[in-house]
Order: C-alpha cells, then sequence, then structure tokens
C-alpha cells in the first residue's frame, strides 16, 4: 500500500517514505468523532480565519484607499497583489522550514510576524509604505496554509483527509468574509486606517487561540534543510503530470476569484448602484456559501469523483460570472454566490488531491500548490482591476470566463490522460 493510501508522513531528504503500520500509526491518526480532532479542527479553521482576514483585510477598502492617496483601481490594488504575491514567493522556502522545525512551529511563528506588522498598518503614512508592509505581511503568512496541509495529511486519516481540508478551506471562507464585512462596516464610520486595525486585533486573537488548541503533532519527523534536497523534491512534484494540473487549477480558479472581488467594491459604488461602504462590505456575507461548499468538498467528490467535482466547480463559476453582468443587483448578488460556491468547491477539491497525490515531500508539493494559487490571486487582483479600468466589469468578466476555460480543459486533458492510462493497465493485465 502507497504511503498516499495510508497517509503516511514523509519528509523532504527521505530516500523513501517513512512507513507506517496499518495496525499501530496508521490507527492512531485523527479521525472525526476521535480524540484531538474537534481541538485540531478548530484551531486550524481560526488559522484560516485569520490568514483570510489579513490578507484580504484592504479588498474591500480599496475605493477608500483610492481616494485618500488619489490613485486608480489598478495602483490601489497593489495593497491586495503585493500580499499575495508575497505569501506566493515565500510559501516553498517556509515549507522547507516547516519539514525541518515542524509544522506547528512554523505555523504560530507565521502567525505572530504577520498579526505584528498587521497592527502596523494601520499606520502606513503612504501608498508605497501600505504596499510594503502588506507584501511582508503576506511574506510571513507563507507559513500557515502549506503547513497546515501537511499537517493534516500527517495526523489526519486518508479517508477523512478531504473533510478535513476543506474545513480548513472553510475557515479561509469565513476570514474573507468577516474581514471585509467588518471593515465595511467600521470603515464607514471611522476609515479605512481604523478598519484595518480592527482586523489586526480580531487576528491576534485567532493567533493565540490556535496555538492554545492544536494539538502537538505524533507523526511529524524531521527532514532536512539542504537546497539540493528541496529543488530534488520540487523537481519531482513538477514532473508529476497530476500535480501540475492541479496546480494549474488553483491558480486558475484563484485568478477569477482575486479579480472579481477586488473590482466589486468600484462597480458597486458607481452606477447604477451607487452602494455605500458598510452595505458593499455586507456583500461579502455571501462568503458563507463558500464555507458550506468547501466543508462539503469530500461528499461532492464521493458522489462524482475529483473530475465531476471540478467540472461542476468550474460550471457554477461561469454561470455565476455571467449573471454578474446584469444591471440588476438581485442578479448581481447570485452571480457572486455562484462564483464563491464554485472557486471554494474547486480549490477544496484541488487542494486535497495535492495532499493525497503526492508521496513524499507533502508540504513541498503542498507549498507549490499555494505558490501558484496566490500567484493567481495576484495576477486575478492586477488583470481584474487593469481589465475593469479599461472596459469596466464586463472586462473583469472576460478576464474571469477565460480562467474557467483553462480550468475545464485542463480537467478535459486529465481525463483523456486517465482513460489512457487505464487502457494501458488493461492490456499490460492481458
Amino acid at each position: 500500500m502507497s504511503p498516499a493510501s495510508t497517509g503516511a508522513s514523509t519528509v523532504v531528504g527521505a530516500a523513501t517514505p517513512v512507513p507506517v503500520s496499518d495496525t499501530t500509526a496508521a490507527d492512531s491518526r485523527m479521525t472525526p468523532g476521535g480524540p484531538g480532532y474537534r481541538r485540531m479542527s478548530l484551531a486550524l479553521f481560526l488559522a484560516g480565519v485569520a490568514t483570510f482576514a489579513l490578507l484580504y483585510s484592504t479588498q474591500a477598502l480599496l475605493p477608500l484607499i483610492s481616494g485618500e492617496f488619489g490613485v486608480a483601481a489598478s495602483e490601489a490594488s497593489w495593497t491586495v497583489a503585493a500580499a499575495t504575491g508575497g505569501l506566493a514567493l515565500f510559501v516553498l522556502p517556509m515549507s522547507a522550514l516547516s519539514e525541518r522545525f515542524g509544522r506547528r512551529t512554523v505555523m504560530t511563528a507565521s502567525l505572530a510576524v504577520a498579526v505584528s506588522v498587521g497592527l502596523l498598518v494601520p499606520f502606513a503614512p503612504s501608498l508605497g509604505v501600505l504596499v510594503v508592509l502588506r507584501a511582508v505581511q503576506g511574506a510571513a503568512l507563507a507559513g500557515l496554509p502549506a503547513s497546515a496541509q501537511a499537517y493534516l495529511a500527517e495526523e489526519v486519516r486518508p479517508k477523512a483527509l478531504v473533510t478535513a481540508i476543506g474545513l480548513f478551506v472553510a475557515g479561509n471562507s469565513v476570514g474573507g468574509m468577516s474581514g471585509r464585512v467588518i471593515t465595511g462596516w467600521v470603515a464607514q464610520e471611522w476609515g479605512w486606517r481604523a478598519a484595518v486595525g480592527v482586523i489586526g486585533v480580531i487576528a491576534v486573537g485567532c493567533a493565540i487561540a490556535f496555538r492554545l488548541l492544536l494539538p502537538t503533532p505524533r507523526h511529524f519527523t524531521a527532514g532536512s534543510l539542504r537546497p539540493r534536497v528541496l529543488l530534488d523534491t520540487v523537481r519531482d512534484h513538477l514532473a508529476n503530470p497530476l500535480l501540475r494540473r492541479l496546480y494549474a487549477i488553483g491558480a486558475l480558479f484563484m485568478t477569477v476569484f482575486g479579480g472579481v472581488y477586488t473590482v466589486i467594491g468600484y462597480r458597486l459604488t458607481g452606477a447604477p448602484f451607487g452602494l455605500p461602504q458598510g452595505i458593499i462590505g455586507s456583500i461579502f456575507l455571501v462568503y458563507l456559501v463558500g464555507t458550506v461548499s468547501a466543508s462539503t468538498a469530500g461528499r461532492l467528490v464521493g458522489r462524482l469523483g475529483r473530475r465531476g467535482a471540478l467540472y461542476l466547480a468550474g460550471g457554477t463559476t461561469a454561470a455565476g460570472l455571467l449573471l454578474s453582468l446584469a444591471p440588476s443587483l438581485p442578479l448581481v448578488l447570485l452571480g457572486l454566490v455562484l462564483i464563491t460556491a464554485g472557486f471554494f468547491a474547486g480549490h477544496a477539491v484541488a487542494s486535497s488531491a495535492v495532499s493525497k497525490t503526492a508521496t513524499r515531500g507533502r508540504a513541498q508539493a503542498s507549498a507549490l500548490y499555494q505558490s501558484m494559487y496566490y500567484v493567481g490571486s495576484s495576477v486575478g487582483s492586477t488583470v481584474g482591476a487593469t481589465a475593469f479600468h479599461a472596459d469596466g466589469w464586463s472586462g473583469t468578466v472576460g478576464v474571469g470566463l477565460l480562467a474557467v476555460v483553462g480550468v475545464v480543459t485542463i480537467t478535459v486533458l486529465g481525463t483523456r490522460a486517465a482513460r489512457v492510462a487505464a487502457r494501458r493497465e488493461l492490456v499490460a493485465a492481458h
């Protein structure tokens, strides 16, 4: 039985996966209803809340930031792109540190630095300083995503892995939602600086609770920090066609999501809607749909299979994009609901598939996914804002639809590759 099927712990520098006995270590892994599972789920849920609340704390505030600093949407969007770009750049090095010093240690240190920077963001004297602080904050947060998925792959039984990762992704959606809703209403009364300050304080509470709740890892084995070992592991992952497809799918889904939610505030403050900042912040309550779709991704895969779930997620996202073109607020909101549901379902399915596919160096496999995912966010934020500046909301929707076409195309290619492999196995068997 392969490590992917047993959930065996693997580390950078290991020539072969570390074996796990089916009757001892594998049985001691956490499972829903078992010891430590609820504490672990809550801890990582709160980590997800803090990560997304901090990472996208300026996204709903971009019209106000544009107004204070006298810049266009494409320039203000760098406060989002810098944070996601910093995360994308540092997620792989952070994953290597987690292989050496442990998942919990790296996640704790990352949150500590990120929340500290978050308390400085409200005092940024210029757009340039704000962008730099946001880049540092994103780099600090890089220790969370890949380390969390590696922690789950090592500490949770394989059959429960999709559900466990779905709960972590659900925490992301709650953090993204609450951060935007809170900042919207606080900013309406006291400005964007007070709004990001409140998010910083909330993130401090989440970080403390995370450290107190997360169970001590029982299946982690320290690995090497040698650059050559790391490069060999990364090269092996990039040589895997399935992993490459999953990385691209994550990036394309996030391109849609990053573009839509970076620009939506500008659209809703303008004609024909003219909504105030507080109401625009409340629009992000649709993230609750993402919480549900991410947490039920395991059941979706069980019914439709991984590729079937990805087709459904892509189709739902595309339908939402088309609906959002309507000059009717209810239809725009319905479009956002569909976009959010499709995105979070697709992300949960793809990210959990990465953790299952990697048979060694799981932190690096997850880190590569997260890196591409946040590259997609940065691209979506900047390209989506540029398209909006050039052609309005239809330009942003066009960028999103191209990304969805990419998701569907890659999934079709994966389906064909699976069929060819199955036929070859059948021929070999006969």
